[in-house]
């Protein structure tokens, strides 16, 4: 099977298994999702969620943020990972919504990795819920699952993206980047991967040869 085919096959699975590939960050506006996005390095989803609804209640727009004592953002969001270095990136980037964009998130890359806290994964997430752009979220979940079926032998992020990028037609990146991310929390985890419910079995060369190679 040739891989523009194998290609589209998985991503047909993919969607039916997981039709709802929406982001599991709670948010209610741009301000709220690039906050929620920033917070979530190095920690679950789940987590940046149960600290969120203060942290906005507190300070609801990036003008209310900029001007947050640092010290005060810290204890909201103590209990996540590098919390002080996330309170600071949290302050400048508001400041730079309110100085240069009039509050609002910007939706150009180059801009959105300009501000503090928000790298290349962090900036597609972004892009693809808000305003449906074309773009890879390469984080460890869908490095791993890309890497066993094959698609990718990198290892770093923007070399996996920039390679997945020519793979995935862009209508259908965003929804590549979230199911295959879903499945890799769902089946194709690091230690013990599900090879034997995987909806991707018959198509995944690393389930195939499991008896000979561990799991990349």
């Amino acid at each position: 099977m040739d891989m523009d085919k194998r290609i589209l096959q998985i991503m047909d699975i993919l969607k039916k298994e997981f039709p709802n590939f929406q982001t599991l960050l709670n948010y209610k506006n741009d301000f709220e999702l690039s906050a929620c996005v920033a917070l979530s390095a190095q920690t679950t989803d789940a987590s940046v969620n149960k600290a969120t609804p203060e942290l906005f209640r507190r300070w609801p727009t990036p003008a209310a943020l900029a001007a947050a004592r640092q010290s005060e953002v810290e204890e909201v969001i103590h209990s996540l990972g590098f919390f002080r270095q996330k309170a600071k990136n949290l302050i400048a980037a508001s400041r730079m919504l309110v100085e240069k964009y009039g509050g609002k998130v910007p939706w150009e890359m180059d801009e959105l990795t300009a501000l503090p806290g928000i790298g290349r994964k962090s900036a597609n997430v972004i892009r693809g819920h808000l305003w449906n752009l074309p773009g890879i979220i390469v984080d460890t979940h869908f490095g791993r699952v890309c890497r066993r079926l094959e698609l990718t032998a990198q290892t770093d992020p923007v070399k996996v993206e920039m390679e997945l990028m020519r793979l995935i037609p862009e209508e259908r990146q965003h929804e590549f980047s979230m199911t295959a991310n879903f499945h890799g929390r769902k089946y194709c985890m690091s230690r013990k991967p599900n090879c034997a419910d995987c909806p991707l079995a018959e198509l995944c060369p690393s389930r195939i040869h499991r008896t000979s190679k561990k799991p990349i």
